[in-house]
């Protein structure tokens, strides 16, 4: 397997008790990542629920993640909001910043034909100074941008990809497209290992938030041919991911990282947080008994 691979991380917002941003929880989960093999940062995604966070802190948000990072892997943001005015004043506030990309979701609350889509990125990426990833998330907006969308969209000079979180047929069909100059980043975390031996070598999830090491983990041991530990360690992740979903993934989440040391509430209000019993059930847990016993550099 060849050794280039990219490991982005979709980073949580931790807040404060009043939603402003907790920065010793921001500070303390990107060193995490960036110490432990992790590539890049997604700032501002889903995982960081950007379109619940208020204006000033996800300004916040995008200056402390700029100064903590200092250039250590690729620095993406999200800005995509539910129309284009939105997407657009998050972009102009971006395109005063040292990042390396802007990810913006489709539209959502409200439809939008692929034509319109076409229209509302091609714009979007006229006004970005930064190159503009395409965000597919059907499963959150309910529109799925469609392979010939994505393939016009493609020629624009300023959109540099796509992150993909649906279908893995859907998007193993869009990889084997092979637009030019176009990156397809997937949202497999339960696959990585796999992916990884097939060449397919760009992944992005919010769940490596929670266990960097292992997802890193996971890329040296295909690297070194060694794919049975590589297997060991996507099984771990894979309990994680099981454990998240069954006890809702933003206060599972704090939990997880409360207990690694990594501070903050992970979900905004009306989210609530596990209650101390709920708490001490999902630590107890072998999922969570594992990471924490792993334990990261």
């Amino acid at each position: 397997m060849n050794e280039h691979y990219s490991l982005i991380t979709a980073i949580a917002t931790p807040l404060g008790d009043d939603e402003e941003l907790h920065v010793e929880g921001l500070k303390a989960q990107i060193d995490d990542q960036l110490d432990n093999g992790i590539t890049g940062l997604l700032v501002g995604g889903t995982m960081g629920v950007m379109q619940l966070l208020s204006d000033a802190t996800y300004r916040d948000l995008v200056d402390r993640s700029i100064e903590f990072a200092r250039g250590r892997g690729e620095m993406l943001v999200g800005a995509g909001d539910a129309s284009y005015a939105r997407s657009r004043d998050r972009i102009l506030f971006l395109n005063q910043k040292k990042i390396d990309g802007i990810v913006a979701l489709s539209p959502y609350l409200l439809k939008f034909s692929q034509p319109e889509l076409v229209d509302y990125f091609q714009s979007l990426a006229d006004i970005a100074k930064r190159p503009l990833f395409l965000y597919d998330l059907p499963g959150l907006t309910g529109t799925k941008l469609e392979f010939d969308t994505v393939r016009a969209l493609s020629r624009h000079s300023n959109i540099a990809g796509i992150k993909c979180s649906g279908d893995i047929g859907s998007t193993r069909q869009l990889i084997d497209m092979n637009l030019p100059n176009f990156r397809v980043i997937i949202a497999a975390p339960d696959m990585v290992d796999t992916l990884l031996r097939s060449g397919i070598k760009e992944h992005l999830d919010g769940i490596f938030a929670a266990a960097p090491h292992w997802v890193s983990g996971i890329a040296k041991a295909c690297i070194k041919g060694d794919f049975a530990n590589a297997a060991r360690l996507q099984q771990n992740l894979n309990g994680l991911l099981r454990l998240v979903r069954e006890n809702g993934v933003f206060a599972t989440f704090t939990a997880l990282v409360n207990a690694r040391g990594i501070p903050g509430r992970y979900g905004p209000r009306p989210y609530r947080m596990l209650d101390q019993a709920r708490t001490e059930l999902v630590l107890q847990s072998p999922a969570a008994k594992e990471l924490l016993k792993s334990g990261a550099s």
